[in-house]
């Protein structure tokens, strides 16, 4: 069976249409993965752009045919471990998911995900990473890229958008040593699905998956071009797409001859300022990380 067969042949989880914003592949990657993980799950939402995606629904009603609800920015990690342990002392197996943006999950909520990946509580922590708060005014992240424009990281005289590199989150993770951390990104939907397979058959340990998804409306470009704006992302290795299974790094996707940064950064609005010098800065950051990586990957 083809991944686009077994993909259809799951239930959906959530209700039909889109609330999200037009062309969203946020709400695709929750959707696909609440399909992979099924019914056995409850899913922990914190404040977000995906708070209000059918999960909210209407008259009283979940849009989900899954349990669903709602902690606090900083506490998703922790609350959900608690679901998880009530659980388990009723001897129910069930897979206690997060589905947290960028903020409450490298900002927020990293005391309470870091001390969850501490402990070895056997949690899904999936991050999508959109590189801002994007449902409350595009205000810049931990995970905001260098010059990228945000609200809080104007374009002007003197500013140039945001002065620092964004938090390596998924080596963060790794370093807690849990059974598995992944990159993924909704542009390479069999990558993302076998690896929410991975973390759904975990048992002995937090897994955590770093999505990248793009905003239209934050990042500024057409609902249409979505999944391009990604897979460039993932092309340019601006967004390296591995894995950690077990202490061991795996590279999925080797992008051997990259796009032109700047064929991806042009790509929007947010970055329309770049100067060349911060054009070169972002592509030292690059090639350091794809070093680093490969090399992680090699031992």
């Amino acid at each position: 069976m083809s991944i686009a067969e077994k993909i259809a042949s799951y239930e959906d989880m959530v209700g039909p249409g889109i609330t999200a914003c037009l062309g969203c592949n946020v709400e695709l990657s929750m959707r696909t993965a609440l399909q992979v993980l099924g019914h056995n799950t409850i899913v922990a939402i914190p404040p977000g752009c995906m708070g209000g995606v059918q999960s909210v629904g209407w008259a009283d009603k979940t849009g989900m045919k899954i349990p669903v609800f709602f902690p606090l920015l900083d506490n998703t990690a922790s609350m959900l471990t608690g679901i998880k342990k009530y659980y388990e002392r009723i001897g129910r197996d069930v897979n206690a998911v997060a589905f947290a943006g960028d903020g409450a999950t490298l900002d927020a909520g990293f005391q309470a995900l870091s001390g969850a990946a501490e402990r070895g509580d056997n949690i899904i922590y999936i991050c999508y990473d959109n590189e801002g708060y994007m449902n409350t005014g595009f205000q810049r992240s931990s995970s905001t890229s260098l010059g990228s424009w945000t609200s809080t990281t104007p374009v002007g005289e003197k500013s140039k958008g945001k002065s620092s590199h964004k938090k390596d989150m998924p080596l963060i993770m790794a370093a807690h040593g849990i059974p598995y951390m992944a990159t993924a990104s909704p542009a390479y939907m069999p990558d993302l699905i076998k690896k929410l397979e991975k973390a759904k058959n975990v048992k002995n340990g937090l897994a955590y998956i770093h999505i990248y998804n793009s905003c239209s409306t934050g990042w500024g470009y057409d609902s249409e071009k979505s999944i391009e704006i990604v897979r460039k992302g993932v092309q340019s290795r601006f967004m390296p797409i591995y894995e950690f299974e077990n202490g061991k790094y795996k590279l999925n996707i080797d992008v051997k001859n990259p796009i032109p940064l700047k064929d991806y950064l042009s790509s929007m609005k947010k970055y329309k300022h770049v100067s060349e010098e911060q054009i070169a800065e972002l592509q030292e950051f690059i090639n350091e990380k794809w070093d680093n990586l490969k090399k992680l990957c090699a031992e």
